[in-house]
């Protein structure tokens, strides 16, 4: 048996894991990091965010592609493959993969491959590894395990037609009709995903409208365009039972509807990673949902044992879990670079994309606050006409009488690219965070980033 010494363990090695684990060692601590799969990157390299985004990437290119009447001149338009498309994803999680290790390897992270069990708070058992045990003391662990899709038992997920948001990585055909259960983030990015590819899709929300959590205008902007590319949405649904057949799926509906498909996406709720992982005897217990509970510092229940990333829930995004990882190796070496991660833009890959960070219009309405909207329209910008992507806006909410900024939000091309230039304003303190900042400066053109020229004036213009 192999024993070892370590300031800091870092269990998981996705966004949360690596941030926790290069600042700690960027501090002078002794750190370790325990992945049980066979490569670094997590879930958000290999089954997430990086291949999601690529095969979105491909798609669209595709569409442009398909609907650009200048790519006529050298052929009709052309039909791709799921699995086909899924090659790019593939070469970009590559690069990924040898990227991050270089990371590990550069700040001297000892890397074990194995599944983490706590003995206690202090020692961590990595099993399945190598054909010896080996336990690690160390005084700080950092739990960044990550989430994985929520699965009903009641749901037959070893079925070839029926997959999870994981497993349809693995989709060997194309489908020529779907049905995706849950209308959330991933829902809704996989049903422009495959709409994008000429698949009927539908929907399925248990809610009443998409992605509620967003401003309204730009939901109902989502909603429309996914019903342009042919996406069916079916509000205020639940499954009745799910059946997987020799050559289809059929979904019974609670409301008494039936819908057959040739495949099954389910996208409903992610559950934390942290069943097998000896949290009792370290005098952790996580929540119905796989979940820790954490304080302000990152801390859990136990003082030295810290929890980051999906499995401690909200926001559940790779650029809020990188950060994360970062304050609470901050917290544990005592530098000055700590803060609690709450001011988390939302970036959202559906075709067209969707960003926003700050106040809605429902939330600012609530709360009694005298706001105005400044709104551009990219059918109206010469960038976008240029690159033949008209469809979008970018709306800013303004306090009526300082002008300060309140809330961006963005639905378009490019948005999640867009939303970072008002984020930047918002966090200025005083006067510096102000819609006159937009009114007088000189923004290149043409550019998307112009919008905000355009927005602002149409706000000031709604001041009297």
């Amino acid at each position: 048996m192999a024993e070892f010494h370590y300031d800091v363990v870092v269990i998981g090695a996705g966004p949360a894991g690596e941030g926790a684990a290069m600042s700690a060692a960027k501090n002078g601590k002794r750190v370790a990091i325990i992945e049980d799969k066979g490569m670094v990157g997590g879930n958000c390299t290999h089954l997430g965010t990086i291949p999601s985004k690529a095969l979105r990437h491909s798609v669209k290119q595709i569409i442009s592609f398909n609907t650009n009447s200048l790519f006529r001149d050298i052929g009709e338009p052309k039909w791709f493959s799921f699995p086909r498309v899924l090659k790019s994803a593939e070469r970009v999680i590559s690069k990924q993969v040898k990227l991050r290790t270089q990371f590990y390897a550069r700040n001297r992270v000892d890397l074990f491959t194995g599944n983490a069990y706590l003995l206690d708070q202090h020692r961590v058992e990595v099993r399945g590894g190598h054909s010896t045990t080996e336990i690690i003391n160390t005084k700080n662990i950092i739990i960044a395990t990550g989430s994985s899709p929520y699965l009903p038992a009641d749901v037959n997920f070893r079925h070839t037609r029926i997959y999870n948001s994981d497993s349809i990585l693995k989709l060997s055909h194309t489908p020529r009709t779907l049905v995706i259960y849950g209308a959330g983030v991933i829902g809704s990015e996989y049903a422009s995903i495959f709409a994008g590819l000429g698949v009927k899709v539908d929907l399925i929300n248990p809610g009443d409208r998409l992605l509620s959590f967003l401003d309204d205008e730009i939901s109902d902007a989502l909603s429309y365009h996914l019903r342009n590319n042919g996406v069916l949405v079916r509000h205020n649904e639940e499954y009745e039972s799910v059946e997987g057949e020799e050559d289809s799926v059929v979904v019974t509906l609670k409301s008494g509807k039936k819908i057959k498909a040739d495949a099954f996406l389910w996208c409903n709720g992610r559950s934390g990673n942290t069943k097998d992982l000896g949290l009792e005897n370290a005098g952790l217990e996580a929540n119905g949902r796989g979940q820790l509970t954490i304080d302000r510092q990152y801390r859990t229940d136990v003082e030295n044992i810290y929890a980051v990333g999906d499995v401690i829930g909200w926001p559940a995004l790779a650029s809020a879990a990188y950060d994360q990882g970062r304050a609470a190796a901050s917290e544990l070496a005592g530098d000055s670079f700590f803060r609690f991660v709450d001011d988390v833009p939302t970036g959202i890959y559906t075709i067209p994309e969707i960003s926003s960070v700050g106040k809605t219009e429902r939330e600012l309405t609530d709360e009694r606050v005298p706001y105005e909207v400044g709104q551009s329209f990219f059918k109206d910008l010469a960038r976008a006409q240029i690159t033949g992507e008209p469809v979008g806006m970018l709306k800013v909410l303004f306090h009526r009488d300082t002008k300060a900024i309140l809330g961006i939000h963005c639905f378009g091309d490019q948005a999640a690219e867009i939303v970072h230039i008002g984020q930047a304003i918002m966090a200025q303190e005083g006067e510096a965070n102000s819609l006159d900042y937009f009114i007088n400066t000189t923004f290149n053109y043409p550019t998307m980033a112009e919008a905000y020229r355009v927005a602002a004036l149409n706000g000031l213009n709604r001041i009297f």
